[in-house]
C-alpha cells in the first residue's frame, strides 16, 4: 500500500473512530451509564471479534495493518495526556478529617482483592493454562491481584457527582479512598512491569529497578521547582506552557517505557510533579485543555484495546472464568469497602454506599490490562475475560447503588459545610460538568476557555 493510500485509510478510520466512539458514549449517558461504557463497547464492536468476524472484508478495508502503528501511537499519546491530567489532579488533601477512615478503607479495598486475585492465580494455575497463560511468574501472580484491586477514580467521581453524593460522607470518603488506591495500585503495577518482560529487555530488573527508583526520586525532588521557575514565574503564554508540559509528560513516559514500566507510569509521575498555582489550586488554563485533548483522543485507545479482544475464541473455560472473576471482583471490593467503612465509624447504609462506589473500574482497569498484555503478564484469552469483567463491574455499579439507596433507612449523611466539593479527578468523559477552579486575581486579564460541552 502506497503512502497516500495509508494516509487516506488512516483519516477515514479516524473519522469512524471519533464518530462511533463519542456517539456510543453519548448513547451510554442517555441510558444512565458512564460514558466509558459506550466507548468501550464501540471499541470492541470495531475490533476483530465483531466487525472482523461479521464483515471481514470491511474490517480489513477500514483497519489495514499498515495504519496499525499510527493508531497505536495516537492511543498511547491519548493515555499519556489522560494520565498526566490524572496525576496533576491527584490531591490527597481531600482526606481531611476522615484521613484515618479513608486510609483504612483504601488499604482494605486493595489488600483483600489483591490477596484473592493472587491466590486464585496460584490455586487455578492449571485452568489458566487453558487460557493460554504459560507457567506463572511472580509478576503474573501480582498482576492477577492488581486486576481485581483497581478502582476507576474518574468514573467513580462522575458517579458520585451524578447521584448527588458529592457533599455526603460516603461520597467524599469513597473518592478519598480511591485516590489512595490509585497511588497504591499504580505503584504495585509498576513493580509487576519490571518482572513482565525481563527476558526480553536489554537490562535485567536488578538494573532497571534502581534506575527507575532514581528517576522517580529525581522527578519528585527536582522537577517541580524547575518547572515552576521555567514555566510559571516567566509568565509564559498558557498555550505554550501546555505544549511544553505535554512534551515533558511524553519525555517522562518514554523513560519509563524504556525501563519496562510502561509509558503510563511516566505520564502519571509527570502529572504528580507538575506545579499548581501559588495558592495550591489547579491551573484552569492547563486543566481544561488537558481534558479536551484526552477526551477527544481516548476513543483511539478503546479501539486499540478492542483489537486484542478475542470474543469469538472464548471457550467454556473462558466464560466460566469471566463469571467467577466478575463475582470475585464485585464481592471482594464491595465487601472489603463495607467492612472497613463500618470499622471507621460509618453506619450500615453509608458503608454500603462506599463499598458499591469502590467497585467501579472503567478506563483505569483497561489501562492496567493493556499494560499487562504488552508486558506479557496476561494472555489474549485472559485479557478478553478481564476486559469484560471491567465492563460488567462498571455497568453494575449504578444498579447496585440504586439498590443500596432503596434499601437505606435514610439519605446519605451530609458533610457539614461542604457542598458539591468533590473536584478531584473530574472525569474526562464529562468535561462540561467538570468544575474548573478560578484563577487568583493577579491583575492580568485572561481569555476564558470555551466550554467543551
Amino acid at each position: 500500500m502506497g503512502a497516500e493510500a495509508v494516509v487516506t485509510h488512516f483519516l477515514f478510520a479516524s473519522a469512524l473512530i471519533l464518530a462511533i466512539g463519542h456517539g456510543a458514549g453519548w448513547v451510554a449517558q442517555r441510558l444512565k451509564q458512564p460514558y466509558i461504557v459506550g466507548q468501550l463497547t464501540a471499541g470492541i464492536a470495531l475490533g476483530p471479534s465483531l466487525l472482523g468476524s461479521t464483515a471481514p472484508d470491511a474490517y480489513t478495508l477500514l483497519f489495514p495493518q499498515e495504519i496499525g502503528i499510527a493508531l497505536n501511537g495516537l492511543a498511547q499519546f491519548a493515555l499519556v495526556v489522560f494520565l498526566f491530567a490524572v496525576g496533576y489532579e491527584l490531591d490527597l488533601k481531600i482526606l481531611g478529617d476522615r484521613a484515618r477512615t479513608a486510609v483504612t478503607v483504601a488499604l482494605a479495598a486493595f489488600v483483600v482483592p489483591m490477596a484473592v486475585g493472587s491466590g486464585c492465580a496460584l490455586l487455578f494455575r492449571e485452568q489458566l493454562r487453558a487460557l493460554d497463560l504459560p507457567a506463572l511468574t511472580v509478576g503474573m501472580v501480582l498482576f492477577a491481584g492488581v486486576a481485581l484491586s483497581i478502582t476507576a477514580v474518574p468514573v467513580l467521581t462522575a458517579i458520585v457527582r451524578e447521584n448527588g453524593l458529592a457533599d455526603t460522607v460516603p461520597g467524599v470518603l469513597a473518592v478519598s479512598a480511591a485516590g489512595l488506591l490509585d497511588v497504591i495500585g499504580w505503584t504495585v503495577l509498576a513493580g509487576t512491569m519490571l518482572d513482565g518482560d525481563s527476558g526480553q529487555h536489554a537490562l535485567g530488573w536488578q538494573w532497571r529497578a534502581p534506575i527507575a527508583a532514581g528517576f522517580a526520586v529525581l522527578m519528585l525532588v527536582a522537577a517541580r521547582p524547575v518547572l515552576r521557575r521555567l514555566l510559571w514565574r516567566t509568565r509564559m503564554e498558557p498555550s505554550l506552557r501546555l505544549a511544553l508540559l505535554i512534551g515533558f509528560a511524553c519525555a517522562s513516559a518514554s523513560v519509563t517505557q524504556f525501563l519496562g514500566l510502561h509509558a503510563i507510569c511516566g505520564a502519571l509521575l509527570a502529572g504528580i510533579v507538575c506545579p499548581r498555582q501559588d495558592d495550591g489550586t489547579l491551573d484552569p488554563d492547563l486543566l481544561r485543555p488537558l481534558h479536551i485533548v484526552s477526551s477527544l483522543l481516548v476513543p483511539y485507545f478503546f479501539v486499540f484495546s478492542g483489537q486484542s479482544v478475542t470474543l469469538n475464541n472464548m471457550t467454556a473455560t473462558g466464560w466460566i472464568a469471566l463469571l467467577v472473576v466478575t463475582v470475585l471482583a464485585v464481592t471482594t471490593k464491595v465487601g472489603s469497602g463495607v467492612v472497613a467503612a463500618r470499622v471507621g465509624g460509618l453506619d450500615r447504609d453509608d458503608a454500603r454506599t462506599v463499598g458499591v462506589l469502590l467497585s467501579a473500574r472503567g478506563l483505569t482497569e483497561l489501562i492496567a490490562l493493556n499494560a499487562g498484555l504488552q508486558a506479557g503478564l496476561v494472555s489474549k484469552p485472559l485479557y478478553t475475560v478481564l476486559v469484560f469483567m471491567a465492563l460488567a463491574t462498571t455497568l453494575l455499579t449504578q444498579p447496585l447503588l440504586i439498590l443500596v439507596r432503596r434499601l437505606s433507612d435514610h439519605e446519605p449523611t451530609r458533610v457539614p459545610g461542604r457542598a458539591e466539593s468533590v473536584t478531584v479527578l473530574p472525569l474526562q468523559d464529562h468535561i462540561a460538568d467538570a468544575p474548573v477552579p478560578p484563577r487568583p486575581s493577579d491583575g492580568t486579564s485572561t481569555t476564558p476557555v470555551a466550554d467543551a460541552g
